[in-house]
């Protein structure tokens, strides 16, 4: 697309309001709300940035590449000071305050982009490469903004948000198939004997089950994989990323405590288990209050 397409199709990128909304209610706002302002204020931004994207990726109507490479217009635009959306106006702050890389958010674009070829992945291999473009740049951006994004650090979130994109595939199995899109790998499904069919069923047949207690396994040792940041961190990162774990950890028992049925309902996740895990990880890491 030529440069002087994308102002046009910036105008037709979701409202800043409805972009933020759904921001703050789903990246584990338990964490988010003890935080302090200024801390809130780039976290969210780095969060309305990845649900815009997610947006254009699987809720507008139109040519979605055409949107997606508008977006990318746009973050040229923000890092050339000249943003005009107002979403990537309040990123653009946040770029210039934390010196936020630009790599993250061309990923998190490219994961959507990916999302308009790639309906099936065969292998865990793959999917776990998916994760490395849709999930793991969020850690990255996130130990970026509060001054912590070492080499080791990075590797150490990335098996957490891994572990936290692999227990969102898992509870969203019928919200993906209804956009023709299952992150289950295809070898997986082979393994344990279900057809994608299997995957219309409620409630889910015994072989799922089995599919989908695989996969949430899996989840659960990346996040016990990744819990060792904590021990790294001090102060309001090591509590926003025990947010980030806690939420991850409470969908794995919601999952587990629904019998791994996720194909009638999504499994919900209580505040207090959220919370509950985000207590223990904290004791875990040697904190009683952030420094």
């Amino acid at each position: 697309m030529s440069v002087a397409i994308a102002p046009a199709a910036v105008t037709h990128l979701p409202e800043l309001e409805q972009i933020m909304s759904r921001a703050g209610r789903e990246n584990f706002p338990v964490a988010l709300r003890i935080l302090p302002a200024s801390i809130r204020r780039h976290l969210l931004a780095v969060y309305g940035f990845a649900r815009l994207a997610d947006d254009v990726g699987d809720e507008i109507d139109g040519d979605r590449l055409v949107l997606l490479d508008a977006l990318e217009h746009e973050l040229d635009r923000v890092y050339g000071g000249t943003a005009t959306h107002p979403a990537m106006r309040q990123l653009a702050a946040t770029v210039r305050a934390c010196a936020l890389p630009r790599q993250p958010f061309d990923r998190l674009i490219e994961a959507n982009r990916r999302d308009q070829r790639v309906r099936r992945y065969e292998s865990y291999a793959a999917l776990l490469d998916y994760c490395a473009l849709s999930a793991n740049p969020i850690g990255h951006l996130v130990l970026g903004i509060f001054g912590a994004a070492t080499p080791e650090r990075m590797e150490l979130a990335d098996a957490i948000c891994s572990g936290l994109q692999i227990v969102e595939h898992c509870q969203d199995v019928a919200e993906d198939l209804a956009r023709n899109r299952i992150y289950l790998p295809a070898e997986d499904l082979a393994h344990f004997g279900c057809r994608e069919d299997d995957l219309r069923s409620v409630p889910a047949p015994a072989r799922v089950r089995r599919l989908v207690a695989f996969e949430i396994g899996r989840a659960r040792q990346l996040l016990r994989a990744g819990e060792p940041l904590l021990r790294t961190l001090r102060g309001w990162a090591r509590v926003a990323v025990s947010g980030y774990i806690a939420g991850g950890r409470a969908a794995v028992d919601a999952v587990e405590g629904a019998g791994f049925d996720v194909l009638g309902a999504t499994p919900r996740v209580r505040r207090r288990d959220r919370l509950r895990w985000m207590a223990a990880l904290l004791w875990d890491a040697g904190v009683r209050r952030p420094a």
